[in-house]
């Protein structure tokens, strides 16, 4: 719209009113303040739904203007361009141990030892098959097989219970893996077989038992880290 067609439409609200474009009319209300009384009875306000803009908004309209947009007006529910609902973090075990059984568990005791938690679970799977009240005929008992006198030795007052035997499974790997410069397979055979025994051979002890554990353990990790098994020998 040109500017004669804006003040051509002046004067014909003007008209329309009765009002001189001069203050002191109506009691001393100008065309501007008529303007804005006149939208809002119309209900121009409730239409905008912006505080702040509802009188320019309708005088913009009675003028035949397209309003504009409120400077830095975002959509409803939102703060700034990217707002929205915050995802809620997923319960339960998550990562490569889950829907592994006391695989939290696992994953904490792991943590505070600092072992992979997947080598854990593939110990655990191998020791018990995730049975706590697992007891073998040698007298070694729980989640990670412990014997008496070696749930003692690492503070397991009740090897039966699965946070204190997880605890002192991952305490005693620990303790192996410190033993042997962090080789993963000497640590699993002197788990099995004992420290003396990976010492006196100078690595896997010419065990069927024990050799088969090493392997068949670090198979499980393998799987639960979700990678293949690197062993160059069968794991069945």
């Amino acid at each position: 719209m040109s500017v004669q067609d804006v003040v051509s439409r002046v004067e014909q609200l003007q008209q329309l009113f009765g009002a001189a474009a001069t203050p002191g009319g109506n009691g001393g209300a100008d065309f501007a303040s008529q303007l804005i009384s006149a939208s809002a009875s119309a209900g121009s306000t409730a239409a905008m739904g912006t505080t702040g803009t509802a009188a320019s908004g309708a005088t913009a309209s009675l003028l035949g203007l397209a309003p504009t947009a409120a400077a830095g007006a975002t959509p409803s529910g939102t703060t700034g361009s990217l707002a929205g609902p915050t995802a809620a973090a997923p319960s339960g075990t998550t990562g490569s141990l889950a829907g592994v059984p006391y695989g939290d568990e696992i994953t904490a005791a792991a943590r505070r030892n600092g072992i992979d938690p997947a080598l854990l679970a593939g110990l655990v799977r191998q020791e018990s098959n995730f049975n706590a009240a697992a007891v073998s005929p040698a007298g070694a008992r729980g989640l990670t097989q412990l014997m008496p006198a070696t749930a003692a030795g690492l503070g397991v007052a009740n090897p039966s219970d699965p946070v204190q035997a997880l605890e002192g499974g991952a305490r005693y790997l620990r303790r192996q893996l410190d033993a042997f410069g962090g080789d993963v397979t000497k640590a699993l055979a002197a788990y099995n077989a004992g420290p003396g025994a990976v010492q006196r051979y100078g690595g896997v002890p010419p065990y069927a038992e024990t050799q088969a554990y090493v392997q068949k353990v670090q198979a499980f990790a393998a799987a639960y880290r979700g990678t293949p098994s690197s062993l160059p020998y069968p794991t069945a």
